[in-house]
């Protein structure tokens, strides 16, 4: 039996209690606040404060331990953590402890996840464009998953809202399969981006190069000034924390704007194992957790529950809330629940060098790069005979600088003089791939082994199947006929799938999927649990498939929807 903490349930119980502080949990807990609900925040990982918390953001690279390589002992503490290109030795602690929090995998797949509050919102890529109408059409119109019970119709307005909030810069460009936003003003593309860009609108009529849509303040509303956010300095630094407030994040935006309301209680170092059911009245209580620091089981209570602990955390809780009326976890009378994981593959692409633009370069350090936005098997068009689905890019045009040096014999001012001279103008190329959803992509729960908590261990077996291979040869091939058409030199295809495996691109998604029919979904179109209409999930896993584009910026437009379904329903006695 657990240690029950011996509080009265009715100083533990709350109007809504939120599982999760990253970006869809923080935008749960500033919808609810906002309208008027009490809510109780829990976070796994230990506290984190804006700015003052943000240790390596202010940094110097001469102040970095070890010049920013990561010692070995980093490395055996965060052995998948530390393959991502964002970890770095004055950040780790936002990562997670591999060996503190251990999963099994039957093929590769890298979990990479913060352990802190704010969550992964303050070390993702911060790329935020929209789904478009064949986004939420694919499943139906090619038969690969189930389909969602929602079309793009029904997310255009909570797009604009979240927008006006976040704060999303970009340019309006007028293509259906990216529909364009209430934008910021755009960073500037450099000049060989610019020069590329216009070399592949001349060549193709169905292809596009243009700047990154991201989530950073090119210019601050006044929404943002209330909240203390400032302008981006391009000092790209970014994996450290904002202290000036200019990327979105939980921690600068919605769990302040939560506070503001006097409702918002948060509960760091909380780790939620169950949520809590009544078969009597067919709805959740509220959730159980561990105080991971004196590993005390508490209970807690709410009218509301959001699950947001990300599409693993989120599937683990699910799994493990076990019931004689839920004997598979909570709300799995499908059997989806843990299936269909999904997330983007990338490492693949093509990079090359350019003669010209000699006399050119660049300031400032842009956090963004370019985007060129689907044109494969659009509808209405020639598809693929060996794939479905489709494709972006990102990447960016730059110059080699004193670091092309690094490891050469020499010293003096011949060295100084070949230091200060910019090397010749490259570009990277990369594709983000879509990922069909398949039943055998899958997690479970192994309970004859235990975590640290005495909870059962996360099992993954995940792949990239045949539609993903064939699209990768695609997106190589693609990039090559790009580069060669700016009249770029040297070009070298590449496929890094064995250092990027599934969970490397940090979009996974699925596992407890939106869908119209109860029986082989386990939400329905407002993000509830069929069987347990009080749970809401709006995290990755609620997703049905994957499209190409980075996903967060939909997460937030669904759990704004969501917190407003949820608030009216519990107004009128629905919940």
């Amino acid at each position: 039996m657990p240690n029950i903490n011996g509080k009265a349930q009715q100083d533990r119980t709350y109007d809504a209690i939120v599982v999760g502080s990253g970006i869809s949990g923080g935008w749960a807990a500033k919808e609810l606040t906002e309208k008027g609900l009490n809510v109780l925040m829990l976070e796994r990982g230990r506290n984190m404060e804006h700015v003052m918390d943000y240790k390596g953001a202010l940094n110097n690279p001469w102040d970095v331990q070890s010049r920013g390589k990561i010692p070995q002992s980093v490395k055996d503490q965060h052995a998948v953590q530390s393959q991502c290109y964002a970890f770095q030795v004055d950040n780790q602690y936002f990562w997670i402890n591999d060996k503190e929090n251990p999963y099994q995998q039957d093929k590769p797949f890298n979990w990479l996840r913060g352990d802190h509050l704010g969550g992964r919102s303050l070390m993702w890529g911060r790329q935020s464009y929209r789904w478009s109408p064949m986004d939420f059409e694919s499943n139906a119109r090619d038969g690969n998953g189930s389909d969602w019970p929602i079309r793009y119709k029904d997310l255009g307005k909570w797009y604009d809202y979240v927008e006006a909030f976040a704060g999303i810069s970009g340019s309006k460009e007028g293509l259906a399969q990216l529909p364009d936003g209430n934008f910021l003003p755009p960073m500037e593309l450099n000049c060989v981006e610019a020069y590329t860009a216009n070399q592949i609108k001349q060549n193709w009529k169905d292809r596009r190069m243009i700047i990154g849509r991201t989530a950073h303040l090119t210019s601050v509303g006044e929404v943002q000034k209330k909240l203390g956010r400032g302008a981006c300095q391009y000092r790209n630094r970014c994996h450290w924390g904002c202290p000036y407030g200019a990327y979105f994040s939980s921690l600068s935006a919605t769990i302040p704007a939560a506070l503001a309301t006097g409702k918002l209680t948060i509960r760091t170092d909380a780790n939620v194992s169950e949520v809590m059911f009544d078969e009597k009245t067919q709805r959740a209580t509220g959730v159980r957790f561990i105080d991971r620091n004196t590993k005390q089981t508490e209970e807690v209570f709410a009218k509301i529950v959001f699950l947001n602990a990300s599409t693993l955390g989120t599937t683990f809780v699910l799994l493990n809330s076990k019931s004689n009326r839920f004997p598979d976890g909570l709300g799995n009378d499908s059997g989806a629940i843990g299936h269909y994981l999904m997330d983007h593959h990338y490492g693949v692409g093509a990079v090359a060098t350019h003669d010209g633009f000699t006399d050119q370069y660049w300031s400032g350090r842009r956090a963004n790069g370019i985007y060129v936005p689907r044109f494969r098997n659009l509808p209405g068009s020639e598809q693929s005979k060996d794939f479905v689905r489709g494709y972006g890019y990102q990447g960016s045009a730059g110059r080699g600088g004193w670091g092309n040096v690094h490891g050469k014999p020499g010293f003096g001012a011949g060295m100084k003089a070949e230091m200060h001279d910019p090397g010749p103008w490259s570009f990277w190329l990369g594709g983000w791939g879509e990922h069909l959803p398949h039943f055998d992509n899958k997690v479970t729960l192994d309970t004859s082994k235990t975590d640290p908590y005495g909870l059962p261990m996360l099992h993954i077996d995940c792949e990239f199947k045949d539609n993903e291979m064939a699209m990768r040869k695609d997106i190589q091939l693609a990039a090559t006929e790009m580069l060669e058409s700016a009249g770029f030199k040297g070009i070298t295809p590449f496929d890094d799938l064995a250092t990027t495996p599934p969970g490397h691109c940090i979009h996974e998604m699925g596992t407890c999927r939106m869908g119209t029919d109860p029986k082989t979904s386990a939400l329905n179109g407002n993000n509830q649990l069929w069987a347990a209409k009080n749970v809401f999930v709006t995290d990755g896993a609620c997703m049905a498939s994957t499209a190409c584009q980075n996903p967060s910026l939909t997460y937030m437009a669904l759990t704004a929807r969501a917190a407003d379904t949820a608030v009216r329903m519990l107004k009128k006695g629905d919940l």
